[in-house]
C-alpha cells in the first residue's frame, strides 16, 4: 500500500512535470496547447502470451499447483456459511479448530487454555465442499493473512459477546460458549466451558488479529486486559487441522437457543 501510495504519488507529480514542459516548449515554438488527452489500456487475459515470459513463469507454477492440490483430508458434506440462523456447521468447524490448535501454542507458552473463540461470519470466504480437502481449500476460506490472538477479558466483555451476536443476528463462528436468547432479545443462561459465567472472572478468548482490533464493530475487544500474539495465521491453522485429520466432520452440538 505505501509502495503504490508512493508510485500514485510519482506519477501524479510526473504528469504535472510534463505538463508544464509542453507548456513551455509551446510558447517556444510559437505553439498553443489546446488539450490534453489520455486513455486507459486495460490488460486483459485476451492479450496475446509471450512464450518466453509463459515458459519461464510454468514450472514455478506447476510447482505451486501441485502444492496448492494436495489432498490432505476428505469431507463427507458440503459446509458453508449459509445453513444455519445462529451457527453453521463450517463456522462452528472454525471456531472450534481455532480452540484446539491456538491451545497448542498458547498453553505451550502461557502454561493457560484458551476458554473460548469468537470469529466473524463474513471472515469465511468459500464454501468446503464435499470430496477432498486440499491445501487450496484453506486458501479459498480464509485467503486473507489474518493471524490468531488470544485477549483476556471480564465476564462482563463475555455477557456483550452473546449481546454482539443478537443484534447482529449472523451465525458468527463461535466456540466453548453457549447461551439462550430470550423472547426480548437478551441472552440468559450464558455458559463458558459448560460453567455459568462469572462476571468477575478473566476469561481467554481467541479471535483473529483483525477482530481484536475492533474490526467489525467488535468494540469489547478493546477491553482486554492482556493481549497474547500467537503468530499463527487462520489459514495454516486450518491446513495444520486438515493434516491431522482423515475425516472433517462438522459440529452438531448446539450453542445458541431460542425461547
Amino acid at each position: 500500500m505505501v509502495k503504490l501510495k508512493k508510485y500514485n504519488g510519482f506519477l501524479k507529480l510526473f504528469v504535472i512535470f510534463l505538463t508544464l514542459f509542453l507548456i513551455s516548449s509551446c510558447s517556444k515554438n510559437n505553439y498553443n496547447l489546446t488539450k490534453i488527452e489520455g486513455k486507459q489500456l486495460p490488460v486483459t487475459e485476451k492479450a496475446a502470451e509471450t512464450p518466453e515470459i509463459e515458459n519461464f513463469i510454468k514450472p514455478y507454477r506447476d510447482h505451486i499447483n501441485k502444492d496448492l492440490d494436495n489432498v490432505l483430508a476428505y469431507c463427507p458434506e458440503t459446509l458453508d456459511k449459509s445453513t444455519g440462523k445462529w451457527q453453521t456447521g463450517i463456522g462452528s468447524l472454525m471456531a472450534d479448530v481455532c480452540v484446539l490448535r491456538g491451545n497448542i501454542v498458547f498453553n505451550a507458552r502461557e502454561k493457560k487454555n484458551i476458554d473460548l473463540c469468537l470469529l466473524n461470519h463474513g471472515g469465511i470466504r468459500a464454501i468446503l465442499p464435499k470430496g477432498n480437502v486440499t491445501t487450496r481449500s484453506a486458501f479459498e476460506i480464509m485467503p486473507f493473512e489474518n493471524s490468531l490472538v488470544v485477549l483476556a477479558l471480564k465476564g462482563e466483555q463475555i455477557s456483550e459477546i452473546a449481546a454482539y451476536i443478537i443484534k447482529e443476528k449472523k451465525p458468527q463462528p463461535l466456540s466453548g460458549m453457549t447461551f439462550t436468547i430470550t423472547k426480548d432479545n437478551k441472552a440468559k443462561n450464558i455458559m463458558v466451558q459448560g460453567n455459568p459465567l462469572d462476571l468477575n472472572k478473566t476469561y481467554y478468548v481467541a479471535t483473529n488479529d483483525y477482530l481484536a482490533n475492533g474490526g467489525d464493530s467488535m468494540t469489547f475487544f478493546a477491553k482486554n486486559t492482556q493481549k497474547f500474539d500467537l503468530n499463527y495465521k487462520l489459514r495454516d491453522v486450518l491446513i495444520d487441522y486438515f493434516k491431522e485429520v482423515d475425516t472433517v466432520v462438522a459440529p452438531k452440538n448446539i450453542r445458541i437457543t431460542e425461547e
